[in-house]
């Protein structure tokens, strides 16, 4: 973030702070804050970004921004009790994949075996050019029997950073060279029965340093236009959760209208 995006930043962090944008307001349009603020279009937007991410503001319509509202609480509960475990047996277990019968007790509810499905971990990488274009690939996935968009990503290998392993596994499937990721957010994607974490990053700007290295993986590599993420969901053209979860923050973060 250069001088002057940082000033910006900090000058909105303050509005907030302060008060002088209290919970529920909305901000000056992007318009407004250009002028007084004396910044441009693209700056202010990776600015505005970066405050949604880190929940200072919340993007709710297309470029309109304001301060969240404290009328609801998140704060959890207290006095519940989570599952007893007793045990685990392997059903099936292999480098990819591992079948576990788990012994469980639900508050109340009598003992039973519960099946668990123990997959890699696993980071993914939205990368955004000075376009508002994400690289991706178009890829066919047998299971499915589909082509569709992807974000590169792939398994952290075992004592590896997950930061470093996004940032590789772009790499190796496009030839970019991330400019940099931030982590967004680590999620299950299907929490009810399947272990494996995955890690969402973005960062702004590449360099194209080679040919891909990783060819099984390697499908047509495209910078698509953000603003044509709806369309490409709504045709079922996006597969994959890690790659559902960061394109749906950039939307987000962006203040891309209804989709």
């Amino acid at each position: 973030m250069g001088p002057k995006s940082a000033r910006v930043y900090n000058t909105i962090r303050q509005w907030v702070a302060s008060g002088m944008l209290k919970p529920g307001e909305k901000l000056p349009s992007e318009r407004s804050l250009e002028k007084d603020l004396d910044i441009g279009r693209t700056q202010l937007r990776t600015v505005l970004a970066k405050l949604v991410a880190e929940k200072v503001i919340e993007s709710y319509a297309r470029s309109s921004y304001r301060v969240p509202s404290t009328d609801v609480s998140i704060e959890p509960p207290d006095g519940l009790e989570p599952w007893q475990i007793h045990g685990e047996r392997t059903v099936y277990d292999n480098r990819w994949v591992k079948l576990t019968l788990v012994d469980v007790e639900p508050p109340g509810v009598e003992r039973f075996e519960h099946h668990v499905v123990r997959l890699h971990h696993v980071a993914i990488a939205a990368v955004v050019d000075d376009q508002d274009r994400v690289l991706m690939l178009w890829r066919y996935r047998f299971v499915a029997d589909k082509w569709g968009w992807e974000l590169p990503g792939g398994i952290v290998d075992e004592g590896e950073d997950p930061h470093a392993a996004a940032l590789r596994e772009v790499e190796e499937e496009t030839g970019w060279r991330p400019d940099s990721l931030d982590h967004v957010v680590t999620f299950q994607p299907m929490i009810g029965m399947v272990d494996s974490p995955h890690e969402i990053y973005v960062g702004r700007g590449a360099q194209h340093v080679s040919d891909p290295t990783d060819i099984e993986e390697t499908g047509h590599i495209g910078w698509v236009p953000l603003s044509d993420i709806p369309r490409l969901m709504a045709r079922d053209e996006l597969m994959g959760s890690g790659t559902l979860v960061a394109l749906l923050h950039l939307l987000a973060s962006r203040g891309f209208g209804s989709f």
